[in-house]
Order: C-alpha cells, then structure tokens, then sequence
C-alpha cells in the first residue's frame, strides 16, 4: 500500500518515539524511508548581530558556502542519531533512503519535500519539543493536516496528556 513515506521530525524529545513509528511502518510495508528535518529561517535579530560583527562579502560568503555546510553537518548528525537511538537494530537504518535538513517554514518544507518525492504518507508528532502542552495539536502538525494532500500519520504525544483529558 505504501511504497515511500516521509517522516519529518523537529529532532525534539519525543523524536526516537515518532521514528520508531516510522521504522515500523516502512519495516511492514516494505517501503522507503525518507527523513527531512526543517530549519527555520535566522530571524532578524540574528541577522543584525552578525552584521553588526561581518563585513557584506563574509555574510554573502556564510549564507551560501556556510549554510550548505552547516545543513549538510547537521543531516550527518540527525544520521548518526538515528544509528545511536537504534543500537543492535542497525540494520534498520538500511530502511531510510536519505536524510535532508532544508531551511524554511517546517510545514512547507515537509509538503513540499512530499511533493518532491513523491512519497505515499507522512509521519509526524502531534507537538514540537517547545510546543504548549495543553493543545491538542502543534501548529506545524495542524498546518501539515490541514494542507496535506496524501495520508498523514500523526503519532501523538502522550505524555502531554493528564489523567483529567483521558
């Protein structure tokens, strides 16, 4: 039924939970892993405080040459993460295809990289690590639901919960 699934993660503290959901959908249906990992945009403070210390050819140079660096630092990381959270299941790891770290709005990023693929499902967390926990859903979650155009597979986080919400 599914061939190829994306599972994005905010590399937060339930995300070894969300990827063992991952890994045991793809490990079912036979399918291909893909892995993408949103960065959101250095805001304007940021910005203006390495202005403030770089001339324009340094900050040219580090937003080209320095962010593709840092991107492809942090995918070998997210890599290597996944490696230490599986242990002695290393052979699972053959499952996941590729591993992309992208700059931009996190729910864009994941319905774009879908569309990019081509992939038959999504799987995400019900909230980000910084999310508020009493909603029921975190806002890149909501937004992935809400504009998704292939099945997502939304993998909540109860330990948000109370006993007074079940």
């Amino acid at each position: 039924m599914f061939r190829s699934i994306l599972y994005a993660t905010d590399l937060g503290l339930y995300a070894p939970y969300v990827l063992q959901h991952a890994m045991t959908l793809a490990r079912a249906y036979q399918a291909e892993l893909y892995v993408v990992h949103a960065v959101e945009p250095m805001g304007l403070f940021a910005e203006s405080v390495l202005q403030t210390y770089l001339d324009d050819k340094t900050m040219e140079e580090l937003r080209s040459k320095g962010l593709s660096t840092v991107m492809a630092s942090i995918e070998q990381r997210v890599l290597e993460g996944f490696r230490d959270e599986l242990g002695e299941l290393q052979q699972d790891i053959e499952v996941i295809r590729n591993v992309r770290v992208i700059q931009g709005d996190p729910a864009r990023v994941i319905l774009e990289e879908a569309r990019k693929l081509g992939v038959d499902l999504l799987v995400v967390g019900s909230h980000s690590h910084g999310g508020a926990q009493d909603t029921a859903l975190g806002r890149t979650a909501l937004r992935v639901l809400q504009l998704a155009e292939i099945p997502v597979y939304l993998v909540p986080m109860l330990q948000h919960r109370s006993r007074a919400d079940l």
